[in-house]
């Protein structure tokens, strides 16, 4: 069970639509409450009636201490991705009521089930703010999963954090002046302090859901997402934008399978070595593994490939749809960090660490361009920079090399020794509005699975030799894509701008509202002549008032919305509402196309992903 307490001044409350079929009954009227804690509560598979009663002891203890003694319980689903059922949620939920009362606490509780509005006024003592976890008690008599040793070796690795600058000056973590470089203060707490949990729902959370894009799956595994037809054009997008940039770079793309033999003797090795934990599934004799990357079918093809010096770098590339690793389920939030995911995964086998150094400054710039040419630009993310610390003193020109590109200091961190398979690694990170982090690109120089998998190539002098490999995904997964361009639009909108999506990305680019059905005809031509230059333009035709459908319109962050009337029917000058600019512009409908076309050149193109009228559209969300 997951409760986000808040000592509140008040809580205004009002069921406004029923979210399940078994909602409880409940008035559609607005309740309000005043000097109460309200409880959040998201009810989790596997809690009982022994959590719900854990749940009000601790907060009964903790609301001596406030002196108060009024509990509002609130259900509250966004909390987690491991839901309990619905009819096991309610009698949770129930459980708590009841022994709330039984133990002498004023308590109310909002109705179970609907989609509900509210407003808060939270104190502002130190203790306001309080996230509680109540784990079920059999929870801890579970057998221990099987974990690789190389997660066992993360978690208790040991790392020095210094902060790298672009003159290559490095210094502890803890000396440098972070004025001016708040995000990267931010990077550095998150990662020195290996806290991954998040005990608050994101906000890209909410927009995922409300804009369409993508939902949590409780008919899944948590961290497995589905994708409604606006999030699937999104990613399908950038799917296609990052392998037809990877492509250009020179890489050969390839398709291996998705589940391999965790007795394979290479891979059984491999498993150990990766700090990833994995799905395990069982088939007649064998014990198989859902991969974690591209890595095992990309090596074994590699291996039976016959290839010299002449033919190095070697580059080859696949966009696994899907990897699958089984995070910690406190972990497993939204898009941030899912236990299935899009990765687009690009190997170089190099012949020499000369070679590989070229190689990797080439595809450290091609990472640059790739978030860039996604929307997400170098003030987007921060970098961080791994090594052993023999590796830093015999390449340091090299390393400071990283950091100037970057044009910005970095984070270091530093190993006496190497516990992984590679020696060098680096990740450029988006830091969200929670102050989490989550990798996107990365690469690394990989020095034992040429080895593993007995991979070799002939040098110039006709003998085998085992090649370098560089592990590259030059966007990171697909899912973290969406999340940091949500995550950032938010964070302009606290800033005051517009949230929006990249104009290529946007579901609907174009939406023509006529002001009556009498312009329908006319709509119909104009949206023609749009859609004739790739550009996707939808049509709201319902039976909504104007000043609604343009509410909407903008709800869905709609990048260009006409208005059209008999004004505009009688004259080739349309009013224009330009959502960036924030103002409506006077523009001729070759005006309008030849802008966009500009603005989305060189990028994928995939057409409407739902009916082009709204009156036909289904609802999927909401």
């Amino acid at each position: 069970m997951r409760i986000l307490q808040l000592h509140s001044n008040f809580i205004e409350y009002k069921p406004i639509q029923k979210e399940i079929a078994m909602a409880e009954e409940a008035e559609k009227k607005e309740k309000r409450l005043e000097e109460i804690v309200v409880l959040f509560t998201a009810v989790e598979e596997g809690d009982n009636e022994e959590v719900a009663k854990k749940a009000v002891d601790e907060v009964q203890a903790f609301l001596q201490k406030l002196k108060v003694n009024r509990i509002l319980i609130y259900p509250y689903a966004h909390l987690s991705s491991n839901l309990a059922k619905p009819t096991e949620a309610l009698k949770i939920v129930k459980t708590m009521e009841s022994y709330a009362n039984e133990k002498g606490l004023e308590t109310y509780r909002a109705p179970f089930g609907w989609n509900k509005q509210f407003t808060i006024s939270i104190k502002g003592h130190p203790l306001a703010e309080q996230s509680r976890l109540i784990l079920p008690a059999e929870a801890k008599e579970k057998k221990e999963e099987k974990v690789p040793e190389a997660v066992k070796a993360e978690e208790k690795l040991e790392s020095f954090w210094y902060i790298l600058q672009p003159d290559g000056k490095m210094m502890p973590v803890e000396e440098f002046n972070f004025k001016g470089q708040e995000n990267l203060k931010k990077f550095a707490r998150y990662e020195t302090s290996k806290v991954r949990a998040s005990q608050q729902m994101p906000p890209h959370v909410i927009l995922m859901k409300r804009l369409e894009i993508a939902d949590y799956e409780p008919g899944s595994d948590p961290g497995n997402i589905r994708w409604y037809p606006k999030g699937r054009l999104i990613k399908s997008l950038l799917e296609q934008f990052v392998t037809a940039k990877v492509i250009d770079y020179g890489a050969m793309e390839v398709e291996t399978p998705v589940m391999y033999d965790s007795q394979h003797p290479s891979l059984a090795d491999y498993i150990d070595r990766f700090p990833a934990r994995q799905y395990l599934l069982k088939s007649e004799d064998k014990e198989l593994f859902l991969r974690f990357a591209a890595c095992f079918g990309q090596f074994l093809m590699v291996h039976d490939a016959q290839f010299s010096y002449k033919h190095m770098p070697l580059k080859v590339y696949e966009l696994t749809r899907y990897s699958f690793r089984r995070e910690k389920s406190g972990e497993v939030v939204g898009l941030r960090r899912l236990r299935a995911f899009t990765m687009p995964d690009c190997h170089a086998f190099c012949t020499d660490l000369e070679q590989a150094k070229n190689e990797f400054i080439t595809r450290f710039k091609l990472c640059v361009q790739v978030l860039e040419g996604i929307g997400l630009s170098k003030n987007d993310y921060e970098t961080a920079i791994r090594f052993t610390k023999d590796f830093y003193e015999g390449n340091k020109k090299f390393i400071a090399s990283l950091a100037k590109i970057c044009g910005s200091p970095v984070l270091v961190e530093m190993w006496k020794e190497r516990f992984f398979y590679f020696r060098l690694k680096w990740d450029f990170n988006f830091v969200d509005n929670q102050d989490k982090a989550a990798a996107l690109s990365t690469d690394q120089i990989d020095v034992e699975n040429a080895k593993r998998y007995d991979i070799t190539y002939v040098d110039e002098k006709g003998e085998r030799r085992y090649p370098l490999i560089l592990h590259c995904s030059p966007s990171g997964a697909i899912e973290r894509c969406v999340y940091a361009l949500l995550e950032k639009a938010y964070k302009e909108q606290q800033g005051g701008k517009p949230p929006m999506l990249p104009l290529w990305l946007s579901p609907t680019q174009v939406r023509i509202i006529p002001m009556s059905d009498k312009y329908l005809k006319r709509v119909e031509k104009l949206a023609e002549a749009i859609k004739a230059h790739c550009i996707r333009v939808d049509i709201d035709d319902r039976t909504l008032t104007l000043q609604k459908r343009v509410r909407e319109a903008e709800m869905e962050w709609v990048p260009y919305i006409i208005v059209v009337g008999q004004k505009e029917v009688e004259s080739d000058v349309l009013p224009v509402r330009d959502r960036k600019a924030g103002k409506i512009r006077k523009m001729k409908l070759e005006e309008l196309i030849s802008e966009i076309e500009e603005i989305v050149k060189g990028k994928p193109f995939k057409p409407l992903p739902l009916p082009r009228h709204l009156s036909k559209r289904p609802q999927f969300y909401g």
